[in-house]
C-alpha cells in the first residue's frame, strides 16, 4: 500500500484545490518533490504552503501515522526536515526530535486501486497483469512509451561502450571487440564470452593476428574449452593444446574460471565456433569501429558479420567428431541481425554520441527501424496482450519493458501501470 501511495503523491493524483491538514488548516502543494530511492524521506526538495506560509523540505508516506514512531523516525535526525506528513490512517499526532509537531494529510486509495497494485507487484515479473490496459491504450499513447524505452534502452547500452572505452584507456577497438564477444554469447553465454574478451585483450592478440592458429589457441584456451588428451584426438586439437601450452607458459597467463553453459543448448549455439569467428575477424584485421563508421546501409553491416570458417572449425561444432550438418557460415542471417542490434548499432550510437553527431545518432535509430523484430518469448508475450513488434527498434522497446520494469517489479513507474492505476485516482 505504501507503495501505490508513493504512486500517487509522486503523480500529484491527491492534489486537488482546498486541501487541509487533518487540523483544519489550509495547504496548497506547490511541488511534491523527487522520489528517493534510498534511505531517508520518500521525496526530496518539496514545497508546500500552510496557513499562508511557504515551506520548502522533505515529504515522508506512511500508511499508519504511528508508523512515524515504528520506524524510528523520532530519533533520527535525518527526519527532522519534514515538513508533511502524508498518511493514509491518522490514528495519532507525530512529532520531530525537538518535539514541534509535524503537518499531517490523509489520502485514500480506493479499493480498487490497492487491487491494482498488488495484483501489478504480485504478477508482474510472471504474466502481464496489465494485458487489459495495454490492449485498450490509444496507439499514440502505446507508440510514446515505446518510442522512450527504446531510446533508454539503447543510451544504456551506449553508456556501456563508452565505460568499456573509458577502462581500456580510450580504445575504440579494444572496446568493441568486448562488446562484440559479449554480442556472441548471445544472452546464454554474454557474461563468460565478455569476461573471455576481457582476460586477453586486443592489442594482446593482434600482436599474433598474423597466425590464425595462435589467435584460436589463445581464446579457446582462455576460455577452458581444449579438452583432455586423448590417444586418437584430431591433429588440430593437439596443435591447438600445444600452442596454447606454450604461450600461457610464455606470457604467463592467466585463466579466468569460466561457467560456460551448454546443457539443453543446441550445438550451433555452443561457444567453440563463435570464438572460431571471433578469430577469424582477427586474423583479417580486427578496425570493426572503423567500418562500421563506413556503413551506410543494413546490407553493409550485414557483410561485416558474414563471416565464413575455414579448416576444422567449417565442419565441426566441438572438438569431437565431424558434423555434416555444420556449414561454413560461422553464424545465421538471424544471428547476425541480432548482432547488429546488440552490437553495431550501439556502436555507432556511442560513438556519434562522443563527437556530438545528432545526425548520426539518428542514423542508428533509423538503422534499428529498418531491421526485422526480434523474435524471442519477450516480443510474443506482449504480441499476446495485442502489442505488435514490427521492426528492432520496438522489439527492443518490449525488451527494456519487459526486464527493466515488469521483472523489478516497477510497473508502478511504467505508463502502462500508471494507466491502470489513475483509472482509480486516488482521493485526499
Amino acid at each position: 500500500m505504501e507503495k501505490l501511495m508513493q504512486f500517487v503523491w509522486q503523480h500529484r493524483l491527491a492534489v486537488r484545490p482546498g486541501m487541509r491538514t487533518v487540523d483544519g488548516r489550509p495547504l496548497t502543494i506547490v511541488n511534491q518533490g523527487r522520489l528517493n530511492t534510498d534511505a531517508g524521506p520518500d521525496f526530496f526538495n518539496a514545497s508546500i504552503t500552510l496557513d499562508g506560509e511557504t515551506w520548502v523540505g522533505n515529504i515522508e508516506i506512511h500508511v499508519r501515522a504511528s508508523d512515524w514512531y515504528r520506524h524510528k523516525h523520532d530519533s533520527d535526525p535525518t527526519y527532522d526536515s519534514v515538513i508533511l506528513h502524508v498518511v493514509q490512517h491518522n490514528d495519532m499526532e507525530i512529532k520531530r526530535r525537538d518535539g514541534s509537531v509535524i503537518p499531517q494529510i490523509t489520502i485514500t486509495c480506493t479499493p480498487e486501486a490497492a487491487r491494482r497494485c498488488n495484483s501489478l507487484l504480485a504478477e508482474a515479473s510472471h504474466d502481464l497483469p496489465c494485458r487489459s490496459t495495454i490492449a485498450s491504450t490509444p496507439s499514440i499513447y502505446r507508440s510514446d512509451w515505446l518510442t522512450a524505452l527504446a531510446m533508454e534502452r539503447l543510451y544504456r547500452k551506449s553508456e556501456r561502450i563508452l565505460q568499456l572505452v573509458k577502462d581500456t584507456a580510450g580504445h575504440w577497438e579494444g572496446a568493441a571487440y568486448i562488446t562484440l564477444a559479449r554480442g556472441l554469447g548471445f544472452g546464454l553465454n554474454s557474461d563468460p564470452f565478455e569476461m573471455l574478451a576481457k582476460s586477453m585483450p586486443l592489442q594482446f592478440l593482434n600482436k599474433h593476428a598474423d597466425e590464425q592458429l595462435t589467435v584460436e589457441a589463445l581464446l579457446i584456451g582462455q576460455a577452458g574449452l581444449i579438452p583432455p588428451q586423448t590417444t586418437d584426438e584430431h591433429p588440430y586439437t593437439t596443435r591447438i593444446r600445444e600452442e596454447y601450452t606454450f604461450m600461457a607458459h610464455k606470457f604467463s597467463l592467466n585463466r579466468p574460471r569460466l561457467l560456460w553453459k551448454l546443457a539443453r543448448t543446441r550445438p550451433q549455439n555452443f561457444p567453440y565456433r563463435r570464438i572460431a569467428m571471433l578469430a577469424a575477424l582477427i586474423h583479417s584485421g580486427f578496425y570493426l569501429v572503423g567500418k562500421l563508421n563506413d556503413c551506410k546501409s543494413v546490407e553493409q553491416l550485414r557483410e561485416l558479420f558474414s563471416v565464413e570458417l575455414t579448416g576444422f572449425w567449417a565442419t565441426h561444432f566441438t572438438f569431437d567428431t565431424h558434423s555434416t550438418s555444420a556449414r561454413s557460415a560461422a553464424i545465421s542471417k538471424d544471428s547476425i541481425d541480432t548482432l547488429l542490434i546488440n552490437v553495431a548499432v550501439p556502436l555507432m550510437h556511442a560513438r556519434r554520441m562522443t563527437l556530438q553527431d545528432f545526425e548520426g545518432m539518428q542514423h542508428s535509430v533509423e538503422l534499428l527501424q529498418q531491421l526485422a523484430s526480434e523474435s524471442n518469448s519477450i516480443v510474443r508475450l506482449f504480441a499476446g496482450a495485442g502489442l505488435k513488434s514490427p521492426d528492432a527498434f520496438t522489439s527492443q522497446a518490449l525488451v527494456e519493458l519487459r526486464r527493466e520494469y515488469c521483472e523489478k517489479n516497477k510497473c508502478i513507474y511504467c505508463r502502462f501501470g500508471h494507466r491502470m492505476l489513475s483509472a482509480e485516482i486516488a482521493r485526499p
